[in-house]
């Protein structure tokens, strides 16, 4: 055979076709009305929230005169409010009670209600849902219900005047946040846990080398959710605390409010408690920011399994 020949055989190689230009044109959004009220009514829903907290960090730097101006810039600025809050009350000791106490709260109640959980998520036994269910049910009793029975607990153990009722109740979990948690277990994949029993692991191996790794999430949106109730807590530490050197940080602005308020000795010093209200607001945005990443992931992530 020539060359000429097997050159006449060779299939004819067809170029493809080109895309034409105006399939790559950028094409407006369909709803732009729908899209743009949206945005209309997001913006307004974040100023309503962002403008009581823009209102305290103003009046915190306002003269006594100014402070209800209602001036989201003040007139005349007086960074001093916080150096005489700072001097008339042992603020930055209520403060290290605060994150004593809201670390070990949140700390004790996030390992043992993912301990409960994990049971509930993990083990088949028979009655579990029902057992469940109990635990489900102390949601609906008031925590005013149970003040009384509690304190005569921890008075009969010689606590009831120290800070371990304010965290030691969160060893035996919580059942909201064993719910979240629970929920949160069920959507990891069974056959992990079931391959690590092949390989010669028990349960409390199989619980922290799996399922508290891939629940960090939720793990960590318990713990800012109790870090956040227990540095708020006002109740519990009025009953408890009676020593000022125990005193949280709640606490102590409620002492500021007995002080520098229309009834107390000091009467009309509202630029200093609204002051110490803006410093005790600070560490729970230094927290929220730290965890957001984990904190967004677990909402949208938790209650995906019934």
């Amino acid at each position: 055979m020539s060359a000429s020949t097997a050159t006449a055989t060779l299939p004819e190689v067809v170029a493809p076709p080109l895309v034409p230009r105006r399939h790559l044109r950028w094409r407006p959004d369909r709803k732009p009305i729908e899209k743009a009220i949206f945005i209309v009514l997001l913006i307004g829903a974040t100023v309503l929230f962002l403008y009581p907290f823009v209102w305290i960090v103003s009046a915190s730097f306002k003269p006594r005169a100014q402070v209800f101006d209602n001036r989201l810039i003040p007139l005349n600025w007086a960074p001093g409010n916080y150096v005489q809050i700072w001097h008339a009350a042992p603020v930055l000791h209520w403060a290290i009670n605060s994150i004593y106490i809201a670390v070990l709260a949140a700390g004790t109640v996030t390992i043992s209600s993912a301990l409960v959980a994990f049971g509930f998520a993990y083990f088949r036994f028979p009655g579990r849902n029902v057992f469940f269910g109990c635990v489900l049910a102390t949601m609906m009793l008031p925590s005013a219900v149970t003040l009384v029975p509690v304190y005569l607990i921890w008075d009969h153990l010689g606590l009831a005047t120290t800070q371990f009722p304010l965290w030691m109740q969160n060893l035996t979990g919580s059942a909201f946040y064993i719910f979240l948690q629970r929920q949160f277990f069920l959507g990891i994949p069974r056959d992990l846990f079931e391959a690590s029993r092949m390989d010669g692991d028990n349960y409390w191996t199989m619980f922290w080398r799996i399922a508290v790794p891939l629940a960090k999430p939720a793990l960590i949106v318990t713990f800012i959710f109790e870090f956040q109730a227990s540095w708020t807590n006002l109740l519990q530490p009025l009953i408890y605390l009676r020593s000022e050197s125990q005193w949280t940080l709640s606490v102590g602005l409620y002492q500021l409010l007995n002080i520098f308020g229309p009834d107390g000795p000091s009467p009309g010093q509202w630029q200093l408690i609204i002051a110490g209200l803006v410093i005790s607001t600070i560490p729970m945005i230094i927290v929220f920011f730290l965890g957001q990443r984990y904190f967004v992931e677990g909402i949208a992530t938790q209650g995906g399994k019934g």
